[in-house]
């Protein structure tokens, strides 16, 4: 499917947004900010949703919320526990909207000012769509920036212009029909940290169901904030790596036996062996020089900081397989003293 110009806002589905400041527990504040600011530019505009709501865990100061609702009117705040997981409070999110379309995005994304259109289009052409995927990636380009758009979790976008069939979806930038979500809800009790939307979207697709990757729905997502962040994030992407291979061992069930590895995989299997791994740092590397050539120059610089990733990956693997809930609970323990400080 092309780019299409915008239809009436009549012919649109009813929607409504969620996002969730779970997030903002390892990362910036003003994230968040920035995120609302680039859902205000939309070319659907906000005013026309059904709600625009965020899940607060408490990891937003009550001042902010304020400001934030002042500035947005069509904002809404729900307020949930503190234990409220991501997962959860996406899931959550969707029982509490009204829109016929739950579209979620993040407090660490910014989205292009099409987004919304481009992810709201197929709903409108086809009845038979379920869910939409965009492109997620990760933003920032220099020694820290260049390092993450290979090691990080998002791959670069790519140059399709073309609604297709997909294989997964983040979180972070995608849309269901909400009856059919509540009634192959995502998955919350996992022993991962991330990674339940893979097994969610391997699950609909071994159920019969299309996923559909709309490329012009364009989000950026913030790299890891700041040196802790760094640590523990790719730490638990190793921990998130052995859960999702003891998944696969396990027999078909529920939720629990698709191809989890599909997580960071670029719609590839990043465990096909060193030669996959090097079909995929390959392909990323020439989709991150055709969409900024800067890039390149900064690349051998970066080099330390993609492997010292790596490092921690293969560290997060081999600590969870001998321990196999010690990282989850060290890095609750290191977030519970961040909110006594």
């Amino acid at each position: 499917m092309q780019s299409a110009k915008m239809p009436p806002m009549e012919q649109f589905p009813s929607f409504s947004l969620v996002l969730e400041t779970e997030n903002l527990a390892n990362a910036h504040l003003d994230g968040l900010s920035q995120s609302l600011t680039s859902l205000a530019q939309q070319s659907v505009p906000l005013t026309v949703a059904n709600e625009v709501l965020i899940i607060d865990t408490g990891n937003t100061p009550a001042q902010l919320l304020k400001q934030l609702c002042d500035r947005y009117p069509w904002l809404k705040i729900q307020q949930a526990p503190s234990s409220t997981g991501y997962y959860k409070a996406k899931m959550l999110g969707a029982a509490l909207v009204t829109g016929e379309v739950v579209v979620y995005c993040d407090s660490d994304c910014t989205y292009e000012p099409q987004w919304l259109q481009h992810l709201l289009m197929p709903f409108v052409v086809r009845n038979d769509i379920q869910i939409v995927a965009g492109e997620t990636s990760t933003r920032g380009v220099g020694l820290y920036g260049t390092a993450m758009a290979i090691a990080y979790i998002f791959p670069q976008y790519s140059s399709s212009q073309s609604l297709a069939p997909t294989t997964q979806y983040f979180l972070n930038n995608v849309a269901f029909r909400r009856e059919f979500l509540l009634k192959q809800p995502i998955p919350v009790a996992l022993p991962l940290y991330r990674g339940n939307c893979v097994i969610h979207a391997r699950y609909l697709q071994q159920q019969g169901y299309t996923l559909w990757r709309q490329p012009q729905a364009r989000a950026a997502h913030a790299p890891p904030s700041d040196r802790s962040h760094f640590f523990w994030r790719f730490l638990l992407i190793g921990h998130d790596y052995y859960w999702q291979q003891q998944l696969l061992a396990k027999p078909t069930s529920t939720m629990q036996q698709p191809n989890a590895m599909q997580n960071l995989s670029d719609d590839r299997d990043p465990t096909a062996g060193f030669k996959g791994k090097l079909e995929v740092f390959r392909d990323r590397l020439q989709k991150m020089a055709r969409h900024d050539r800067r890039h390149v120059f900064y690349l051998p610089f970066a080099l330390p900081i993609v492997i010292v990733s790596a490092l921690l990956v293969f560290a997060g693997y081999v600590i969870t397989a001998r321990r196999p809930d010690y990282l989850l609970k060290s890095y609750a323990h290191v977030l519970d003293g961040r909110e006594e400080l």
